[in-house]
């Protein structure tokens, strides 16, 4: 499994890119997952529902299961917040893990800048910034892809994906 992540400034359009880049992947064969970091409260849950009340009863973990689909939800009452490598560790092996935020983690990424932001881009202080898929004209030595150009943002990822293994030794290597 290689992993890649995606930086940005909030309302950059990480979302939408990875958005349009999955099925793209997707069409081509590769299995792709996510992980997406909230800065904020969330819950996928809905009050007044069996899980929900499993959750609010104490219930550390909750498994809520369909044909379909399946979701497990872990509260962590107080815990400290998983780290990325836990986080990536509990994810079924796919080809490409993109992973959507933890902008401060050590592990390569790929750049989303609008011109329109109002925000300086993130690579020139972010080594880790492996390529940048942006509407602007930006002077970088970096490989820089159109946002609306999907072959080329997909071919980037996929090509400065690291494998999972590489990007746990580093993590480690830097504790």
């Amino acid at each position: 499994m290689k992993v890649i992540g995606v930086a940005g400034w909030s309302g950059a359009g990480k979302t939408t890119l990875i958005s349009r880049v999955i099925p793209y992947l997707r069409e081509r064969g590769l299995r792709v997952s996510v992980i997406k970091h909230a800065h904020h409260e969330f819950d996928v849950d809905v009050p007044g529902k069996d899980s929900w009340v499993h959750r609010q009863s104490g219930a550390e973990e909750v498994l809520v299961s369909s044909a379909n689909r399946w979701a497990l939800m872990h509260e962590l009452r107080g815990a400290a917040e998983p780290s990325l490598p836990e986080l990536l560790k509990k994810m079924s092996l796919v080809d490409l893990l993109i992973v959507e935020g933890f902008k401060s983690e050590p592990y390569r990424k790929i750049e989303v800048h609008r011109k329109d932001s109002g925000k300086p881009p993130l690579f020139p202080d972010d080594p880790a910034i492996a390529c940048i898929a942006t509407d602007a004209e930006i002077e970088t030595a970096l490989p820089v892809a159109h946002l609306d150009d999907i072959p080329a943002v997909a071919a980037m990822m996929h090509k400065y994906a690291l494998p999972l293994e590489d990007v746990l030794a580093a993590r480690a290597n830097d504790a």
